[in-house]
């Protein structure tokens, strides 16, 4: 597999995601990502639950499912007492920051 086949893979998955935004929780969480460097589900679902009333097993499912499923997040542990600490991948960044501010996902210019 290509990596141009991974790339509009992941566009496509991405797309979806967004299109199947009916209140703008997932862009939600999607800027919150933009913003913030890294971040936990914890945190997530502090800043998220200011503007939406969620729960944190519904934040952690979501992250989840971006991470396995988009492929747009990267993960990691300090320890295994500590929690996993999420961020965008920074290919991903202009890719995502496009689709939400022009509400359509196209390939960023090279």
């Amino acid at each position: 597999m290509t990596i141009e086949s991974i790339r509009s893979k992941i566009i496509r998955r991405l797309q979806r995601f967004i299109e199947l935004d009916v209140n703008g929780l997932r862009s939600h969480i999607l800027s919150k990502f933009l913003s913030v460097k890294e971040t936990t589900v914890d945190e997530l679902h502090a800043a998220i639950t200011v503007k939406y009333e969620i729960s944190r097993s519904a934040i952690a499912s979501m992250v989840g499912y971006i991470y396995s499923k988009i492929g747009v997040l990267r993960s990691h542990k300090e320890s295994y007492k500590t929690p996993i600490i999420y961020s965008l991948k920074e290919e991903y960044v202009d890719l995502i920051r496009n689709a939400l501010e022009s509400g359509n996902i196209a390939q960023p210019a090279a």
